[in-house]
């Protein structure tokens, strides 16, 4: 019989359990600070109707969908989870409480060419809190706190939460002019950290800004100091737009916000070159970086929009939310060796016997189980130093080895893998273990 090579289609990430385990920590953080903030739990369906899923995309995106026919139903992949939570909540309008605040954990798929660090198919972990008609302000701050708490919880402290509003660089565009090409100058604005100043003023020149208008937006974006002192220079352009200075309000709130939930100065900034170049985002903007490390570019983003389901409803559902690529974020720690493999087994003691008969063994895995031990029993039939040589690959802690005399005395020995030393139980009080070795 011929034989099939064993491949992964590329862009398409496969883990050894030991990543896994890694990959699964680091998911879990993220979904338990989502809990703590009182996020509700969404799952919604990989394939959705063509019809219903691309209902606003366009351009590149549609591109890059998976969408194929199954019987008479044109179907597609999701590509974010975004558009599915706009339907479901415009599904849902009538059975949900306003503010609705939401988190989702999904794969989601994009036919994009792949390269080093970008993925077909990828996790995003997203969160967004879905106003009736309005929402106030203060959700936008509160979502700074969420990234907080998740980059420290996962071993950071060296990390800038950037803070902008899309109001203020839209009322700028305005006041010289150019409010119809303010979605192509956010664009190329966004792109000043991967070209640089000089390339950014080319792209700008080649969309026939004037000399003026050009400085104009330049300044701005160049403006530097504290978060206190952008605001001040930001007040001080003086700028005479109603887009900008609602804008610039929104801003100043924010931060006062952000403060109040106990974010560090040195871990939150106005950045004025964040634009967030997507139409999408219509307020607050949000991106986060490793300082050391901007080159993986931004780890955690998003920002405030308008309307969330109005491809599906007439309903005026403003929002705020952000999203974490997990897969990419994990390869790019990963490659940088920021995160390290420190667990090769999910299992706390591996049980091995040295009987025929196993009814023992099994009921001591049972009991430590029923205590929320992870236990394993090395079923196959080796020599012992095989059997310990498999327990101390897999890095497990803690092993028992149960033979005829244990079973004779009623007692176990509980033997640290790294230490050596051993701890002496009596099989009747095995809760014991739980206790003395903070299982």
């Amino acid at each position: 019989m011929k034989k099939i090579e064993p491949r992964t289609l590329s862009g398409f990430m496969e883990l050894l359990p030991e990543e896994q385990i890694l990959f699964n920590k680091m998911k879990e953080t993220i979904e338990n600070t989502y809990k703590k903030y009182g996020f509700l739990p969404l799952d919604t369906p990989v394939i959705e109707l063509s019809e219903v899923l691309l209902a606003k995309a366009g351009g590149e995106t549609e591109k890059q969908i998976y969408r194929f026919k199954k019987g008479e139903n044109d179907l597609s992949l999701r590509f974010d989870l975004t558009v599915p939570l706009s339907k479901y909540v415009a599904k849902n309008y009538g059975n949900l409480s306003f503010p609705f605040r939401r988190y989702q954990i999904g794969k989601v798929y994009r036919g994009e060419r792949t390269q080093k660090g970008r993925f077909r198919e990828f996790y995003q972990g997203d969160i967004d809190i879905i106003g009736d008609e309005e929402l106030d302000i203060v959700n936008d701050a509160e979502l700074p706190s969420v990234i907080y708490e998740i980059f420290k919880g996962l071993g950071f402290e060296d990390f800038t939460i950037c803070i902008n509003n899309r109001k203020i660089l839209n009322g700028l565009f305005e006041s010289v002019g150019q409010k119809q090409q303010a979605t192509e100058i956010l664009r190329i604005i966004d792109k000043i950290e991967k070209i640089g100043k000089e390339s950014v003023i080319e792209e700008l020149n080649k969309l026939g800004l004037d000399k003026q208008s050009i400085e104009k937006i330049i300044n701005f974006i160049e403006i530097e100091g504290t978060t206190d002192e952008k605001i001040s220079k930001l007040q001080a352009l003086k700028i005479e737009n109603e887009n900008f200075n609602k804008g610039l309000t929104e801003l100043i709130q924010v931060v006062k916000y952000v403060r109040d939930f106990g974010i560090p100065e040195d871990n939150f900034k106005v950045d004025l070159t964040i634009a967030r170049g997507l139409d999408y985002y219509t307020g607050t903007v949000y991106e986060t970086f490793l300082n050391k490390y901007r080159e993986i570019g931004s780890i955690c983003s998003g920002g405030r929009y308008e309307n969330l389901a109005e491809y599906y409803t007439d309903k005026k559902l403003p929002g705020v939310g952000i999203s974490i690529g997990l897969t990419r974020l994990f390869y790019k720690l990963k490659e940088l060796n920021l995160i390290q493999v420190y667990k090769k087994s999910i299992s706390d003691v591996i049980i091995i016997p040295m009987v025929e008969d196993l009814q023992v063994p099994i009921s001591v895995a049972t009991k430590l189980r029923s205590l929320g031990i992870n236990t394993e029993i090395y079923l196959n039939n080796k020599k012992l130093k095989a059997k310990f040589k498999y327990a101390d690959k897999l890095k497990i802690p803690y092993s028992i080895v149960i033979g005829e005399d244990e079973i004779v005395t009623n007692t176990i020995k509980v033997k640290n893998m790294e230490t050596g030393e051993e701890l002496k139980f009596d099989i009747d009080n095995i809760e014991e273990i739980k206790l003395k070795l903070n299982l």
